[in-house]
């Protein structure tokens, strides 16, 4: 029993951590940081796309049931959410396009769909922030802790000959460090490829639902100007 607390003990992580060679410590702490750098990202990007879906569809549905569309824009106009961003964008655009005289219906259409597209697409660029970094680690990290594996059993073999004993006691705390860093390796790669597709997929659901509602609210638009095209630009009903 005692053997086997010993070995137990040796094999701990503190321990592999403590009696491994320097370069493979600076490894072990790189990927730990980039570890919990990526579950810091994890939290805070899945947190931030579930608030943000659940106000968006709060969002649309009192958007569509309002009577006045310039009533609720300048009640709810500067939510800080994707949609309300589009709104405004688009609110902007057709205020611009319908000030003058004559009104371009044709041109006043294209201008209206190309502004809420480059807002869809920066809003999501600003929600995209840091996934990439997901992307990084999860490509990389396994090829860190590969390169901590291959430097601990060049130093196993290093042991080896300066002990000129084959034993498996020479041998093996060298390649259980090795592994260790590996292990780190792996534990860093796989939460961030998983959440990075994961987020993505949620990035991308939230872009269809963006361009459904720009969609919506472009024939809106594009019935107003078919209905009275205003000269004075103003009052949307």
């Amino acid at each position: 029993m005692p053997n086997v607390e010993a070995t137990a003990n040796l094999m701990s992580p503190l321990t592999l951590f403590l009696s491994a060679d320097i370069v493979v410590k600076i490894v072990m702490l790189g990927l730990l940081a980039a570890s919990v750098w990526t579950w810091a990202i994890i939290f805070s990007h899945s947190l931030r796309l579930r608030r943000i879906n659940r106000q968006t569809e709060a969002y649309e549905r009192d958007f569509w049931t309002a009577s006045d569309i310039d009533s609720f824009h300048m009640k709810r106009g500067d939510e800080k959410i994707p949609t309300a961003a589009v709104l405004t964008a688009g609110l902007d655009e057709w205020r611009r396009s319908t000030r003058g005289g004559v009104v371009d219906r044709a041109g006043t259409r294209e201008r209206l769909a190309s502004r809420m597209n480059a807002t869809v697409a920066s809003e999501l660029d600003h929600l995209g922030e840091r996934l990439n970094i997901l992307a990084t680690v999860g490509s990389v990290a396994p090829f860190v802790g590969l390169f901590g594996t291959v430097w601990g059993i060049m130093r196993s073999f290093t042991a080896i000959a300066g002990a000129n004993n084959t034993s498996l006691a020479v041998v093996a705390p060298g390649i259980a460090e090795a592994l260790f860093a590996t292990a780190i390796g792996l534990f860093a790669a796989i939460p961030a490829v998983i959440a990075y597709n994961r987020l993505s997929h949620g990035l991308d659901r939230l872009e269809a639902r963006l361009g459904r509602f720009a969609d919506r609210f472009h024939s809106t638009l594009s019935h107003e100007l078919e209905s009275e095209a205003p000269p004075t630009g103003g009052k949307l009903r």
